[in-house]
């Protein structure tokens, strides 16, 4: 998401949905530059490859790891504080690919630019090397991607024998209601992760990276499953609450999975933040999809 994670599900979702690291940074970039980082998924890449001391400033929907909360809040997508970014003289700043405006000031001042989109999961092991190779952390970076592979490639070998329930993966809806429901299209990085979770997409057919999805086609879809990713804390805060989101459901009770109760809540920024974190996500996913493997 980027990302990503915008406070409310709208800002998570856009941030999602907005992004392949192409870079635009002069020749000239030190081998270990200072980095303001304003996308989220690359802060955490970061500081998992060793570079976090390099980090000055950070997004301003930044929470991963927790030592970015001692650092300045810079802006994000919509509202980068350029400004702020100029005074701090970074060697390196990572932005999104749709900040044109914000590309062309850092450039006239002579700082280099990452620019940064993601797409599917081979997007993400794309976007730590390229991160590992403009903060100089190269080396760094290639042992985490092999990491995640080791450890997505495991969980794969474990699901790929069982049977794939058709599973809706819903990103986000208004409050204590199913309307203006979003849920996975059959690309993109939760896509990947599903199925290698061991689920089957309910959009599989649909090319995009989300679907609007209203009553109607949620019924003619017939989820054996239903994943429903809640952002923020790793749990619910409010258990009542919680139990009121999930009584919504109720609303379509002929779709199998609810017929079933297999309606599934994941909380965690894991599932919004296409970063180093992204094996866990798909592992959440494979253990509340199949929690007869994992016992």
């Amino acid at each position: 998401m980027s990302t990503m994670k915008c406070g409310a599900m709208t800002g998570a979702f856009a941030a999602l949905i907005v992004v392949v690291l192409g870079r635009t940074a002069p020749a000239q970039t030190p081998a270990r530059p200072t980095i303001v980082s304003l996308v989220p998924a690359v802060t955490e890449m970061l500081f998992a490859i060793g570079a976090g001391p390099q980090v000055i400033g950070v997004s301003s929907y930044d929470e991963h790891p927790p030592e970015v909360a001692r650092l300045p809040k810079m802006g994000a997508l919509l509202d980068p504080n350029t400004e702020q970014i100029l005074a701090t003289r970074p060697g390196l700043v990572v932005s999104y690919g749709s900040q044109a405006d914000l590309h062309a000031q850092l450039s006239r001042s002579g700082i280099a630019v990452l620019s940064y989109r993601h797409g599917g999961l081979p997007g993400i092991y794309t976007s730590i090397a390229e991160v590992g190779q403009a903060s100089g952390h190269a080396r760094e970076a290639a042992r985490l991607v092999a990491s995640l592979r080791g450890r997505l490639d495991a969980l794969r070998r474990k699901t790929a024998p069982l049977r794939k329930p058709r599973t809706l993966l819903v990103m986000g809806r208004e409050p204590l209601t199913l309307r203006n429901m979003n849920a996975s299209g059959g690309v993109g990085f939760l896509h990947d992760i599903l199925e290698i979770a061991g689920g089957q997409n309910a959009f599989v057919d649909v090319k995009r990276q989300a679907v609007t999805v209203s009553s109607e086609l949620l019924l003619a879809r017939a989820p054996e499953a239903i994943i429903d990713l809640h952002y923020g804390a790793s749990e619910p805060a409010d258990r009542a609450r919680a139990a009121k989101e999930a009584s919504v459901w109720q609303a379509v009770a002929s779709v199998p999975a609810v017929r079933n109760q297999r309606i599934l809540p994941l909380y965690g920024d894991q599932f919004v933040v296409p970063g180093p974190r992204i094996a866990d996500a798909a592992d959440a996913m494979a253990r509340a999809l199949h929690p007869e493997v994992f016992k």
